[in-house]
């Protein structure tokens, strides 16, 4: 389901948006810092402090996540069904230790986020689809001008 471009876009990102629906049906969107993919169909996602996402996720499953390069305006949106595992769980002890890793002792987490990817959709910024002419090059340079980040 995901592809070598999509592992990539995860593996690079520095945020993912997690969009989850709440008990009167509205979505909630929060941002995710320890997160990696787990092969090509599966998310996992360090719950650090997210007692909303995972209300949400236990009564409504349906997620959607996003993943964008803030350079390069480019990423991919992802959907899938979501499940909790915790501390005890077998599901836990499998899937946290990647995502251990990239914590640290600086983020404890008890619980993880497991979302079995359902769709993959590539996501640009509509520079890209108003104005064919577009090179990523330029919008890379563009956003490192607005940023104030200077390429290595």
């Amino acid at each position: 389901m995901m592809n070598d471009a999509v592992l990539q876009c995860v593996q690079q990102s520095v945020l993912t948006w997690l969009a989850t629906i709440d008990e009167n049906g509205f979505p909630n969107v929060s941002p995710k810092e320890i997160f990696c993919a787990s092969g090509a169909r599966l998310l996992l996602i360090a719950n650090i402090a997210s007692p909303g996402s995972m209300r949400n996720i236990l009564a409504r499953p349906e997620v959607c996540l996003s993943f964008v390069n803030i350079f390069s305006q480019k990423g991919f949106k992802i959907k899938g069904t979501a499940t909790v595992a915790q501390v005890g769980d077998g599901a836990f002890s499998t899937f946290s230790p990647p995502l251990a890793e990239l914590a640290g002792q600086r983020f404890p987490f008890s619980s993880l986020f497991v979302i079995e990817v359902r769709s993959v959709v590539p996501i640009m910024a509509p520079s890209y689809l108003l104005f064919p002419e577009t090179q990523e090059s330029v919008q890379i340079a563009s956003a490192m001008r607005t940023y104030g980040v200077q390429p290595l």
